[in-house]
């Protein structure tokens, strides 16, 4: 059942798979976790399979890097860039969630051509239909919609009815824990055996990782990772990005409002654009350690670049063709400039494009750098072979590759 997908070949064993995407989950969440003993099974696994770290895409965004997991491919190839993109032929700010801004195929829709049954389970319904681009051979269900989406083609009515139980809050820990459930039955029932599963960092925004809320989700999330091992299934896990506090000391939200720092410089015309942006400002307020800066005609972008290098609490700043080479950025996708700021700051628009009231306590949010370093966990070990190259610059977007190819006893 091999296949190729954007350059690289795939060769999944003879066995159930499933890939995780444990959204905001930097690697301190799973050692605060295992260092009190609240993981027992996923520490089981990562003694006896491999664990180590992984490079996630830039920006280190929830769509941008779904997309590149399930495509092993990096924004560029993807064409994801963010959330959000001017789209600069109508002027428009446009929102990224749908199959139609993918540019390329992805590994489950290659699977499921292939003859496995796909199973893909997000907890946000922004990035389902992005994720499902292509599949013909699968079942898709979101938590958000986990009442209305009709499964009567795969013999149950809704996604509750397969659970058991209603589908939960998007702002709960509860929302990733049904991710869960519904993959596990999934396998259970024998309607998939080759699931990528994605959950939603409700949790990582509003603790840190050795806050009680934290450690009692990954307790809850430990049980649901081995029920899925349980099954037979080879089982890898990821994440998105990592999760940092954006605050001050007294607890305000620590933000570089940039356009308004540039219009003061240099007038009315440009505009800082947000990837970030969703639906979901319960989460990050629109904030985060990242930005695209479209420079109007008429104005040196390298002045621009040089007033943006100079704030303080900005790290980089790179003009558009660095940023395609440096980042692996789609270049019609993003501005003229691209900036990102340091761990506890993040970047805004101007004060009254964003409502701090909707944030439910400190701000916790993401983006840049500081967010990159992500856990790789596989319940195999690896191939020698893959060992190597795990040593090297392991990406998160190599997982897939990593399960189906690189894995002992293949």
């Amino acid at each position: 059942m091999a296949f190729v997908v954007n350059d690289r070949s795939y060769d999944p064993p003879d066995r159930k798979l499933v890939v995780i995407c444990l959204d905001g989950s930097a690697d301190e969440y799973l050692d605060a976790a295992f260092d009190r003993g609240r993981m027992p099974r996923l520490r089981e696994i990562a003694a006896t399979g491999y664990r180590g770290l992984a490079r996630c895409a830039m920006p280190s965004f929830t769509n941008v890097n779904n997309t590149a997991i399930v495509s092993g491919a990096p924004p560029a190839v993807t064409g994801i860039s963010g959330n959000y993109f001017l789209d600069t032929t109508t002027g428009q700010e446009v929102m990224m969630n749908d199959a139609s801004f993918l540019r390329c195929p992805t590994i489950l829709a290659a699977a499921g051509g292939e003859g496995s049954r796909v199973g893909i389970v997000t907890a946000k319904d922004k990035l389902r239909e992005i994720l499902s681009s292509g599949l013909t051979n699968g079942i898709t269900v979101s938590v958000e919609k986990a009442a209305e989406l009709d499964m009567s083609a795969h013999g149950f009515e809704t996604a509750q009815t397969l659970v058991g139980e209603p589908g939960p809050s998007i702002y709960s820990a509860d929302a990733s824990l049904y991710v869960l459930k519904t993959g596990a039955a999934l396998l259970e029932r024998n309607l998939a055996d080759f699931l990528y599963l994605s959950t939603t960092d409700y949790i990582q925004h509003s603790f840190s990782h050795d806050e009680a809320g934290a450690l009692e989700f990954y307790t809850a999330i430990d049980k649901w990772i081995g029920r899925l091992v349980d099954t037979g299934a080879d089982v890898a896990l990821t994440a998105d990005h990592g999760m940092n506090a954006k605050h001050l000391p007294d607890g305000s939200p620590n933000i570089i409002y940039l356009e308004t720092e540039l219009t003061a410089a240099f007038g009315k015309g440009i505009n800082v654009l947000l990837p970030i942006t969703d639906p979901y400002v319960v989460h990050h307020g629109a904030l985060g350690s990242f930005a695209t800066i479209h420079v109007p005609s008429g104005l040196d972008v390298t002045t621009v670049k040089d007033r943006i290098a100079g704030i303080d609490g900005v790290t980089e700043v790179h003009d558009r063709e660095t940023a395609v080479r440096l980042l692996e950025l789609p270049g019609d996708r993003i501005g003229e400039l691209v900036a990102l700021s340091g761990r506890d700051v993040v970047i805004g628009k101007t004060p009254e494009h964003h409502d701090l009231t909707v944030l439910e306590g400190a701000l916790r949010s993401h983006g840049g750098r500081y967010e990159e370093m992500v856990p790789m966990i596989l319940s195999r070990r690896l191939s020698p072979d893959y060992k190597a190259k795990a040593m090297g610059d392991l990406r998160n977007f190599d997982v897939f590759d990593l399960i189906c190819n690189g894995t002992e006893g293949k």
